[in-house]
């Protein structure tokens, strides 16, 4: 008999796990781009950020790592 799997059970995917070379980020960027939703560009570039670390991300940028999540929510207009 196969059990059922409840959507509740699964784990949340995180993109941020796989965008681990230069090439993986630019795709995911770009992808993000072509679909035309700044809102899905935002969380792309807080999914690169998180993946190169929130912290280094926020000094290179001349931010606080607060600024910078607030900057990268779906609903902000940065």
């Amino acid at each position: 008999m196969t059990r059922k799997i409840k959507v509740s059970e699964l784990a949340e995917f995180d993109p941020s796990r796989y965008l681990d070379d230069d090439e993986a980020i630019a795709d995911y960027i770009r992808l993000a781009i072509e679909e035309g939703d700044p809102g899905l560009l935002a969380a792309a570039l807080g999914d690169v950020a998180r993946a190169r670390g929130m912290t280094q991300v926020a000094q290179a940028a001349g931010l606080t790592r607060e600024a910078l999540y607030k900057a990268l929510r779906p609903q902000a207009h940065p």
